[in-house]
């Protein structure tokens, strides 16, 4: 598809439109996801988890692997582990709309359970950029595999352990909190009427997510800023799009749980995305001789996931208002890596 060339000032606007639309599906997915989940009895963070994370994802996914064809080594990691950070600062925006800290609703342990395999798996890639990857298989980097077999695992176990309930916090807030209304006529429309507006959703996502991307290099470009930097910041926010209107839809409508695992779900996607990338990266290994800002943004995911971790194990924290010091940190922190990122450009 050919996009006509444009100026500065016309790449935001059209920017701003596909935001828009992207905003729009985003907030219709997370209802009819909803209303999904209540019809089939599902477990709204399972639908969080593998549902809405995996069709959130789409644009990272299709952006991803296109980059990867063309051998563009930094936009690739960039893009893919910068996202993690922001989207997990998408999840500490939540409080505003949420009654209290969002980290006290859930009620058992599989939040915590996919926050602490999103550390794993960042520690993994962390410690393969640093060392290198030593081992190539037909191209592609050991590491690489390994994150996605330890991904395939990760989500074997949550799957099995989305029922367990040998975890249980006290001081519970109200399991049903004031909600927003969801848009009226989901409740009498029918099974495949629900299937049919999920799946016109995740496809807007798609196409006017991938015509962000598009116009989030050529704003680049326009600008003079540089690849690295833009990769972390303006490419990884027009991909991220989703994950934040989906969880504000959801947060709002009372789901937290699909909220949370909406948000990890699409950082382990975000991870496991390095496999195909790899494969299609003819260069050599794609983790191999990665810059500076890709291990910053694999650091500031660590250190923000390691924060909700914490907050999702100490019930009793402290407030700023309807923020959880939890959120105000991980917010302080994305703020930072602003910064650093910035500075290591």
């Amino acid at each position: 598809m050919h996009i006509p060339v444009t100026t500065l000032g016309q790449s935001l606007l059209v920017f701003a439109a596909c935001a828009a639309c992207v905003w729009i599906a985003g907030a219709r997915l997370a209802y009819t996801a909803d209303a999904l989940a209540d019809r089939f009895r599902l477990a709204k963070s399972l639908v969080g988890l593998l549902l809405l994370s995996l069709a959130t994802s789409l644009p990272e996914v299709a952006t991803t692997l296109t980059a990867a064809a063309q051998q563009a080594r930094d936009l690739v990691l960039n893009n893919l582990f910068g996202g993690i950070a922001l989207q997990t600062a998408i999840l500490a925006m939540s409080d505003f709309w949420a009654r209290g800290p969002i980290t006290n609703y859930p009620r058992k342990a599989n939040h915590a359970l996919e926050a602490t395999l999103l550390v794993l798996l960042l520690s993994v890639a962390l410690i393969v950029t640093n060392l290198g990857e030593t081992f190539v298989i037909a191209g592609v980097g050991l590491g690489s595999i390994a994150i996605g077999v330890i991904y395939c695992g990760a989500i074997w176990l949550l799957r099995r352990y989305d029922d367990s309930s040998d975890w249980v916090p006290v001081d519970l807030p109200d399991p049903d909190p004031l909600a927003f209304p969801a848009p009226t006529g989901l409740n009498d429309a029918g099974n495949a009427a629900l299937i049919w507006q999920a799946a016109a959703a995740c496809l807007a996502i798609l196409v006017f997510g991938l015509l962000l991307v598009v116009f989030a290099e050529r704003i680049a470009d326009q600008s003079g800023l540089g690849t690295g930097f833009v990769g972390v910041t303006l490419l990884a926010a027009a991909t991220s799009l989703p994950e934040l209107t989906t969880s504000i839809a959801a947060v709002r409508i009372g789901a937290y749980t699909m909220a949370i695992s909406n948000i990890f779900g699409s950082n382990l996607i975000m991870l496991v995305l390095v496999l195909p990338a790899d494969m299609l990266f003819r260069a050599g290994p794609i983790l191999q001789d990665t810059s500076r800002t890709v291990s910053l943004a694999l650091a500031f995911g660590l250190a923000v996931t390691a924060i909700f971790l914490t907050g999702l194990i100490v019930r009793r924290k402290p407030r700023l208002g309807e923020f959880g010091l939890d959120s105000i940190l991980v917010l302080l922190t994305f703020l930072g890596s602003l910064v650093a990122y910035y500075v290591a450009r």
